[in-house]
């Protein structure tokens, strides 16, 4: 039957659908998604991000979005970080998700849960969101990182 639904010989029901989308272990809107025609696609010329003033933001941290995905079930927000003179520590951010940090420049203290962690220019960290988590105490220079959210549309 899979053969005959392939080569276009028949139509399958709906309920044939189901089965198939079952076995696949996909949801039967798979079936029907404009894949080929997808736009999930982001272009951010250097220095050309969208500064976002965020909800309850700490001062002095300025955010620069980076890019952005429009349609799927997974939620991307990458964002440029960078701390401006002033800015002071911040452990208690906790949200959804899961978020990947790349230290650009400068040197922190980072703290996730009860681990402290010390980052210099290349580290990355990747965890689960959930948890409270952010820099503990910065080093003298300026501090900038590339920070990525993924968290799944609800």
């Amino acid at each position: 039957m899979l053969s005959r639904i392939e080569r276009g010989l028949v139509s399958p029901s709906v309920e044939t659908l189901y089965r198939i989308a079952r076995g696949l272990d996909v949801p039967i809107s798979r079936f029907f998604g404009d894949q080929p025609g997808r736009t999930d696609f982001s272009h951010v010329p250097a220095g050309r991000g969208v500064q976002v003033d965020r909800v309850g933001a700490v001062a002095n941290y300025r955010y620069e979005l980076i890019g952005h995905i429009l349609s799927g079930n997974l939620f991307v927000e990458p964002y440029l970080v960078t701390l401006l003179p002033g800015a002071e520590p911040y452990i208690t951010f906790q949200h959804p998700g899961l978020k990947f940090l790349y230290l650009l420049s400068g040197k922190v203290s980072y703290r996730y849960g009860a681990k402290v962690v010390q980052l210099k220019v290349g580290d990355s960290l990747l965890f689960d969101a959930t948890a409270l988590h952010g820099i503990e105490s910065a080093g003298s220079e300026p501090v900038s990182y590339l920070s990525v959210v993924f968290t799944l549309r609800g």
